[in-house]
């Protein structure tokens, strides 16, 4: 069964993409649908993982909605790609730690087409860029998993907002900045959803039992 890829052109509400997501998750367990890919934005929204504490919080009149996938405090909003996905890993060795390093590896892959080198970090989650020997972030990574099922996403900064970061403390992490593709290079992103699908599906393949 092929996976189903999604594109939606309006913002997503949060709540209900993940009420969406939770529920394809059933369905792949179930074996009643195909596994999901789904590109899209949401409008302005903080949303804070498992691991999240409230000194993250910079400005306390933000509102804040607490989710189940993993990770801390981030933003969301106009011009920020997100990737939602339902992955069963079942398929694919059920192995999570190589799943999270497979997510790394497409959006650093997809970066090098728009000649942007990226790297990951394995004491800091995401996707970072080295300006001047100022570590920023391009990308947040946030996963959840159950029943062997992968479910939540990643993030990709592209022309968003930076200014909306300084009201927290983005993914808890103090002494490094979150950037966008738009500051880095200033150049064509609009088929960037497109390469990241095309390479998020051929390193899934290579995961495949």
């Amino acid at each position: 069964m092929k996976i189903e890829i999604k594109k939606s052109k309006k913002p997503v509400k949060y709540e209900n993409a993940i009420k969406l997501m939770e529920q394809r998750l059933i369905d792949v367990d179930e074996k009643n649908s195909k596994e999901l890919i789904w590109i899209l934005e949401h409008d302005d929204i903080y949303t804070a993982g498992t691991s999240f504490k409230n000194d993250e919080i910079i400005d306390k009149n933000i509102n804040v909605i607490k989710t189940n996938r993993g990770g801390k405090i981030t933003y969301h909003g106009p011009g920020q790609l997100i990737c939602y996905f339902v992955i069963d890993l079942k398929k694919r060795n059920k192995d999570i730690r190589k799943f999270i390093s497979l997510i790394e590896k497409t959006v650093i892959d997809t970066l090098k087409i728009y000649s942007i080198k990226a790297f990951a970090d394995k004491n800091n989650i995401g996707i970072w860029y080295n300006n001047n020997s100022k570590i920023e972030k391009i990308a947040a990574i946030g996963v959840r998993v159950r029943k062997w099922i992968a479910y939540h996403g990643f993030s990709i900064n592209i022309t968003n907002d930076l200014e909306k970061y300084k009201a927290i403390i983005p993914c808890g992490i103090k002494d490094k900045s979150v950037t966008n593709l738009a500051k880095i290079k200033n150049q064509d992103y609009k088929n960037f959803d497109d390469e990241i699908i095309k390479k998020f599906i051929l390193n899934l393949e290579k995961l495949n039992v």
